[in-house]
């Protein structure tokens, strides 16, 4: 048997207590790098706990190996406390990998089959926009698809708001407006999410889903994937919703690609 001594003396491992991001790096520079490290030092402020020094975060993404890579750094409030109580001077824990990522060309210019899902997200203000590791309601959330027809799920809070994807957020447009759903309850805050806010103006709702359905496009995007056009909405049963026709010069792609290195369109 492994020894997981450590692991389970973490409160990270043990409660979901911290943190953690994943960037893309594209030949040793870190996209969105700033954004990420401003996430990440408001949710340490947030949790309590000290932020990793930048002088030990800013060399990883030239760490990294050549090519594209995702790295993921992952900050804990180390050992300590009795249970549920914190240490009153916590030693936080960090760490980073990197792996090799492809994306998925295909979703960005045809567009994704996505589903809402039944699981509902919890409200919590404190928590609201952090990319915190207690993820069981993600995990859950997508659990309940298997086909890979689907490529993610949109979830609503424990009033029936919309709130996001499972690992993705969402924006749609309404009315000539791009909206967005309000992320003050629950949810992450996306660093590309932030990235079009600062292009172009995002209308923060709070909505049903019934609005995302009189939408004239609608779209998932992270500072992972880029941008994937929604073309087929369906309910947690499967049926359809919704279809919507993908345009080739998509303009929300327009913004964000060029932020992620990626194309802009099929033929670039």
């Amino acid at each position: 048997m492994q020894d997981l001594t450590l692991l389970l003396d973490d409160r990270g491992f043990a409660y979901g207590d911290g943190l953690f991001e994943t960037v893309l790096v594209r030949d040793g520079r870190a996209l969105l790098w700033e954004a990420h490290l401003a996430r990440l030092a408001e949710g340490c402020a947030r949790l309590g706990l000290p932020a990793p020094p930048r002088d030990r975060l800013d060399p990883l993404p030239a760490a990294c190996a050549p090519g594209l890579q995702v790295l993921k750094l992952v900050v804990t409030r180390g050992s300590g406390g009795r249970g549920y109580r914190p240490p009153a001077e916590p030693t936080p824990r960090w760490g980073w990998s990197a792996a090799a990522f492809s994306p998925t060309p295909q979703r960005w210019f045809a567009g994704v089959e996505v589903r809402l899902c039944a699981l509902r997200l919890g409200r919590q203000p404190r928590l609201a926009g952090l990319k915190h590791l207690a993820r069981l309601e993600n995990v859950l959330a997508r659990q309940e698809w298997d086909d890979d027809i689907i490529a993610e799920g949109l979830m609503c809070d424990s009033e029936g708001y919309l709130v996001e994807a499972t690992a993705m957020n969402l924006v749609w447009l309404h009315a000539g407006r791009l909206e967005t759903p309000l992320l003050d309850q629950a949810g992450v805050a996306g660093t590309l999410l932030a990235a079009l806010d600062a292009e172009t103006p995002l209308q923060r709702v709070r909505v049903e889903p019934q609005r995302l359905q009189q939408a004239e496009a609608a779209w998932v995007c992270n500072s992972v994937q880029g941008v994937w056009p929604i073309r087929v909405l369906r309910d947690a049963e499967g049926a359809v919703l919704r279809r919507w026709d993908v345009a080739s010069d998509d303009p929300l792609r327009g913004l964000a690609h060029p932020l992620l290195g990626y194309p802009v369109g099929p033929d670039a």
